[in-house]
This record gives structure tokens, C-alpha cells and sequence, in this order.
């Protein structure tokens, strides 16, 4: 039952405190869980593909052994509990910190990771994990900076560097960091074999894109309920 307790463990600190009073993280229920379904699908279709043709694979010592589209479970509730944990994070910096610590920066980040990003995938195209994730963040971050110029992802950026502790914590037991194997098993072959730790450097890029979209699609929807609300009261 490993994967399924980190999974839970994730979500359940996130899940106690949506009701509190200041945070009201359970008035935005409705965007969030949209978008979480939602994103799930593309993510859940590459998980799937990338199972069958060997980027990585599972340890069925640490599942509880119910599979959907040769799929754990377990992986299924990942893209769920992940995402609401984060972007429960990301919630929080908005209500408790004010001040947009990286505003001033966010064109130049952009800027440094789509450069490093598409350099990498160019040098290491034969790497099926790597180019694929690092394209796909590349395009996702040049549609958010420069195509929409949206206001939020200053803010999604210093979250992010805050979100990497519990990352490290959580992908660190899914790799094997405090366990004698890992749960969630690497072909090489198709990643760079660097690691921080027992994590492939490209889980950190891959995180980022999945929250980066979920984070996309849950401000959208929620800008559209607060017009809704706004035209209703009007």
C-alpha cells in the first residue's frame, strides 16, 4: 500500500485546512476540481503510453494492485492529490503573501528556461522522457508568458521553488530515496540518468509542467466564475 499512503498523505494536510476561514480554499472547489479532471486526461494518455512501450514501469510490491488501462490506481489518484496539494500551495502564497516577489523577473525566467529547455531537447533527442517533457514545458511556458501574458505566473514560479521540498519528499519515497526499492521504476535508456538524489532530474520539469497546466486551466475557470458571479449580482 506504499503508493497509495504517499498519495493520501499527500492530499490530507491540503484537505483539512480547505475550510478554514481565511484560507476558503473550499470556495474554489469548482474550478479546481474541473481543472484537475480535466488536465488529468492528456496526462493520464501519456502515462499510459509511456507504461506500455517501457519509459518506466511499476513496482507491484508497493501497489494494492488494482489497474485501469494498464495503469496502477495509484497512478490515477497521483494526478489528483498531487495537484490539489500544490495548487492548495500556490493558494495560500496568494492569500498570505501580497507582494509579487518575482514580477519584476518572470519574463527573464521564462526567457532562461525555454532556452534551456529546447537546447536540452535538441542535444539529447534520442531520449524519449526528456525531450518529450522538456518540449512540452518549453511550449506551455512560451503560451502562458508570451502568448496570453498572464499576470499569475510570477507567482506560480516562487511557488513552484517552495512546492520542490515536499516534491523532494514525495518523489523521493516514489523513487526509492527511503525504501529499499523504488516504487515507480526508470528505463536509462530514455532519460538523462541524472539524478537529485534517486529523482530523475526530469520529474522536476515534468512536476512543473503538470501543475503549470493545472495552475492554467484553474485560474481560467475561476476567472469565468467570478464573472458569472459578478453578472449575477449585477
Amino acid at each position: 500500500m506504499t503508493y497509495l499512503l504517499i498519495n493520501l498523505f499527500t492530499i490530507l494536510v491540503p484537505l483539512l485546512f480547505s475550510a478554514n476561514t481565511r484560507l476558503n480554499f473550499i470556495s474554489k472547489w469548482k474550478p479546481l476540481w474541473s481543472a484537475l479532471f480535466i488536465v488529468m486526461i492528456p496526462f493520464i494518455a501519456w502515462d499510459v503510453y509511456f507504461t506500455n512501450i517501457g519509459v518506466w514501469r511499476f513496482n507491484s510490491d508497493h501497489l494494492i494492485g488494482v489497474n485501469i488501462l494498464n495503469l496502477p490506481i495509484e497512478e490515477w489518484l497521483f494526478f489528483l492529490c498531487v495537484p490539489y496539494a500544490s495548487i492548495f500551495t500556490y493558494h495560500c502564497f496568494g492569500v498570505l503573501i501580497k507582494k509579487d516577489i518575482l514580477a519584476k523577473y518572470t519574463n527573464i525566467i521564462s526567457l532562461i528556461l525555454v532556452a534551456l529547455l529546447v537546447v536540452a531537447s535538441i542535444v539529447h533527442f534520442d531520449k524519449l522522457y526528456t525531450t518529450s517533457t522538456f518540449i512540452a514545458l518549453a511550449f506551455v511556458i512560451i503560451i502562458f508568458q508570451w502568448g496570453l501574458k498572464v499576470k499569475w505566473l510570477s507567482r506560480f514560479y516562487f511557488s513552484y521553488l517552495v512546492i520542490l521540498l515536499p516534491f523532494y519528499i514525495v518523489n523521493g519515497m516514489l523513487t526509492g530515496m527511503w525504501l529499499n526499492e523504488p516504487v515507480v521504476i526508470y528505463n536509462d535508456l530514455e532519460n538523462l540518468n541524472l539524478r537529485w538524489n534517486t529523482i530523475p532530474i526530469e520529474d522536476v520539469f515534468y512536476g512543473m509542467l503538470l501543475l503549470l497546466i493545472n495552475i492554467g486551466l484553474y485560474e481560467y475557470l475561476q476567472s469565468k466564475q467570478q464573472e458569472t458571479s459578478t453578472h449575477i449580482s449585477v
